[in-house]
């Protein structure tokens, strides 16, 4: 079941924002849901009325029994050629969520969105690019940054991606961070020499791997994750730091016998016959349907402006779906802006491999399941509940569900 403080913080807002104004009418609980999981569910149509306002067709989607209402409008928010073909399902505000949005801290002024370019975490550069923000009512602008939880957790960046498997302990840590959504599967995976006599993990027990990113960070932890599903305990292999451009030569020289790496970064010597994977986020059945990035929004952020926030996740995920249903298109942008470098077939061969409409079920089993690990492996505390963990750090969106998101 998912735990939903956003809704909560959103109720909060309202009934200030109501108290203020002297108003006694009660704002009941909002759920979202797109038109066919209504129709899915209980059976209900969706009603909708014609509005022309100069931005293309405009249609606003009112859920029957609910005051939950969004609009769908087909181009509008950005000069992108392609972008005159994207609709855009935007929140619709009601008067009182409106007035209560007005009274937050971040409204009107412009949300720092960390992003330092790359395939894997475009979702934020294609949403400010082809105007998802901008069809949120929101004024955002792209920050760089040197490390995203640091950004995000001391308000250089009001929001940003990072590997789930960097971040997670440092969040629970104290790290001023909640998780809001999954940005993408895939993209590491545990590689060999392809000439080595090594064909699984068990092989790997007693010997080396490297890491690039150090001790205690994605590649250690992902790596740990590999072997525990593999019945490996984490005593029985050895770990090393490796910098990416030294690591062929430490795999040949035999100094270690495994290496954790991007899939971009290894697919050049992969082509070149050099390595080959042997466990994967990317392709392997346990670990495919799991978020390798997740997004990650400053904790004050989130409860001081829990409408601003609902609109940027909302915005983030109508862009996953659209990246998801257009790859092309994304790669040429990420490679114009210079977010991406490299063969365009090879950067779209690697954007195909990973899942940008990674649900918030995906993502919440995905976290009770690192918890779980990660406290076996003694790198969270083992006296913290489950239950506890995922009702502080996990909030996901109210609006956007699964599957709801056009373009």
């Amino acid at each position: 079941m998912k735990r939903n403080w956003m809704k909560s913080s959103l109720a909060l807002s309202l009934l200030a924002a109501l108290s203020l104004t002297a108003c006694q009418s009660q704002v009941g609980k909002t759920e979202s849901k797109t038109e066919t999981t209504v129709e899915k569910e209980s059976g209900t149509k969706a009603e909708t009325k014609a509005d022309a306002d100069g931005k293309g067709a405009n249609t606003e989607t009112k859920i029957e029994g609910s005051d939950t209402r969004r609009e769908e409008i087909k181009g509008g928010f950005s000069d992108r050629a392609e972008a005159k073909d994207i609709v855009y399902h935007p929140i619709k505000l009601s008067p009182e969520e409106e007035e209560a949005w007005k009274k937050e801290p971040a409204y009107g002024k412009t949300i720092e969105i960390g992003y330092n370019g790359g395939l894997c975490t475009g979702t934020f550069g294609a949403a400010q690019e082809e105007g998802f923000y901008k069809a949120e009512g929101l004024s955002t602008n792209i920050v760089e940054m040197t490390e995203a939880k640091d950004a995000v957790a001391t308000g250089k960046a009001d929001i940003a991606a990072d590997h789930l498997a960097s971040v997670f302990v440092p969040a629970v840590n104290g790290l001023n961070l909640v998780f809001t959504g999954g940005a993408h599967s895939g993209c590491k995976s545990l590689y060999v020499l392809k000439d080595s006599d090594i064909q699984s993990t068990a092989d790997l027990k007693g010997k080396t791997v490297s890491l690039s990113d150090g001790i205690g960070n994605s590649d250690h932890n992902i790596a740990l994750r590999f072997f525990n599903n593999d019945g490996i305990k984490p005593e029985e292999v050895k770990y090393k730091v490796v910098a990416n451009d030294a690591v062929i030569a430490a795999l040949q020289n035999k100094e270690v016998q495994g290496a954790m790496l991007s899939d971009m970064f290894a697919r050049k010597f992969v082509d070149e016959g050099l390595i080959r994977p042997i466990r994967s986020l990317t392709t392997d059945e346990d670990f495919k349907v799991e978020p390798c990035c997740v997004q990650i929004m400053n904790g004050d952020f989130a409860k001081e402006n829990p409408i601003t926030a609902e609109k940027l996740e909302n915005a983030a995920k109508e862009c996953s779906h659209w990246i998801e249903k257009n790859k092309e298109t994304y790669v040429d942008l990420l490679l114009e802006k210079n977010w991406a470098s490299g063969d365009k077939d090879k950067v779209l061969d690697f954007a195909n491999s990973l899942n940008f409409g990674i649900t918030d079920w995906q993502t919440e089993a995905a976290m009770e399941k690192v918890i779980k690990d990660y406290q076996s492996f003694g790198i969270l505390d083992k006296n913290l509940k489950q239950d506890d963990i995922m009702k502080k750090y996990w909030k996901p969106m109210q609006y956007a569900n699964e599957g709801c998101c056009g373009g």
